[in-house]
């Protein structure tokens, strides 16, 4: 019997290919999935309070739509991002200064990325913009652009100067082996001594640096720097030592902005 004659040595390749065209497709669209997984409980839970609470049709619904489906395809190319070259970068980076043995360049290192990373934080600079706004608004500073400009400046590098003494933190607790605990309790400790004595108009802003500084652009470079430290290092675990750095990134800018406050 000829190849061609027999069904199953005709159809076998063809349905290989279709087997690896699947596996393909689904390797592909995982991301996307994962994604609308993610942001399925917040529509819902918008769509719920707009219908049933509100009672009221969701306003430019197409234009939403077309927004919801732009934020999922972002979120599964920024996720993919992260797992192919932020992750990957940070953990090797961590790796090769390690065998390089010299603390002061991996101390550099550290301040320079939580510097660099902060200021280039698109929340950070939205927030940092909107506090000169609304400092100028409440006559804290002069209503001009070049007084909101300098105000706006000023934090965002008052907040990337934080998160760089952070990671400098950071990384000599994990060489040190110290307990983070201990590190982070003590700072709010100082936190709350702080706010007493700052300046009313500045606490808000203070509290609102940390959670904004560690946002999309800080958070990837800063974990796989502590990961990979904590992995490079002898007697050290990923889990306990490897975490643990985002908490100084988003200790330390309420700490220095309120001392921003308090001496300008």
């Amino acid at each position: 019997m000829r190849p061609a004659d027999n069904p199953q040595v005709s159809h076998t390749p063809k349905r290989s290919r279709l087997q690896a065209l699947w596996v393909n497709v689904r390797k592909a669209s995982k991301p996307l999935i994962d994604s609308g997984l993610a942001l399925l409980p917040i529509v819902l839970v918008i769509g719920f309070f707009q219908i049933f609470v509100l009672r009221q049709p969701i306003p430019n619904l197409g234009q939403m739509l077309w927004g919801a489906v732009l934020v999922l395809l972002g979120l599964a190319l920024f996720v993919r991002g992260l797992e192919m070259a932020l992750f990957p970068i940070g953990e090797e980076m961590a790796h090769d200064f390690v065998r390089k043995g010299n603390l002061w360049w991996l101390l550099l290192f550290a301040f320079t990325l939580g510097f660099g990373t902060t200021v280039a934080e698109p929340a950070l600079i939205a927030i940092s913009q909107e506090a000169a706004r609304v400092a100028a608004s409440g006559q804290v500073i002069a209503d001009s652009v070049a007084a909101r400009n300098s105000y706006a400046t000023g934090l965002r590098l008052t907040v990337a100067l934080a998160v760089g003494i952070a990671l400098v933190v950071g990384v000599f607790r994990i060489l040190k082996g110290w307990p983070v605990q201990y590190l982070v309790i003590g700072g709010y400790l100082g936190v709350v001594v702080m706010t007493i004595f700052a300046p009313p108009e500045i606490i808000g802003i203070a509290y609102d640096s940390g959670g904004v500084t560690t946002s999309t652009v800080t958070v990837p470079l800063v974990a796989a720097l502590g990961i990979g430290l904590a992995n490079s290092i002898r007697g050290r675990d990923s889990l306990i030592d490897g975490f643990g750095v985002i908490a100084f990134a988003a200790l330390t800018p309420i700490i220095f902005v309120m001392a921003y406050g308090m001496l300008f």
